[in-house]
């Protein structure tokens, strides 16, 4: 007896249907992003610190699994925009802390508000049961896989 030999399609696979999926929600936010000047990497550096103490890169880095030069690149890019203050530690001048700007603080919400516009548009055509059914079971393998870190892209 010969084993079929035939490859699954592409449209067999569930990963399939979640990176169409996530792949059209991620750019639609990106677009909208785009009009307040933030990319989505940028506003989820922003989410993480909003309401949070000044942190050290280091300790960002470990929230949020990413590098360390990742964090340094977003935050130049944030330190630019005004959205972000750097601030030197007194008893360790290489040591510094993050810490969003009032200018940022006030950003925060308004991207928000377009996260939950993108999130409400795509999956309107979702039963609220069906939204839960979905989140727990992606919830289900991000606990059965380990899986950390936010996602940025």
């Amino acid at each position: 007896m010969q084993a079929d030999t035939t490859p699954t399609g592409l449209q067999d696979h569930l990963g399939y249907w979640l990176r169409l999926v996530s792949n059209h929600v991620s750019a639609a936010f990106a677009r909208r992003l785009d009009g307040q000047g933030v990319t989505v990497a940028e506003w989820v550096m922003l989410r993480e610190m909003f309401g949070a103490d000044p942190l050290p890169p280091s300790r960002l880095a470990d929230r949020m699994g990413m590098t360390r030069g990742a964090i340094s690149k977003l935050a130049d890019r944030l330190l630019d925009k005004g959205l972000l203050a750097r601030t030197a530690d007194p008893d360790d001048g290489r040591a510094h802390t993050l810490s969003l700007t009032d200018t940022g603080n006030a950003l925060v919400p308004t991207l928000a508000r377009l996260a939950d516009q993108n999130e409400a548009e795509f999956f309107a055509v979702l039963t609220a049961e069906e939204k839960e059914a979905v989140e727990a079971a992606l919830r289900r393998v991000v606990a059965h896989r380990g899986l950390t870190g936010v996602p940025v892209t």
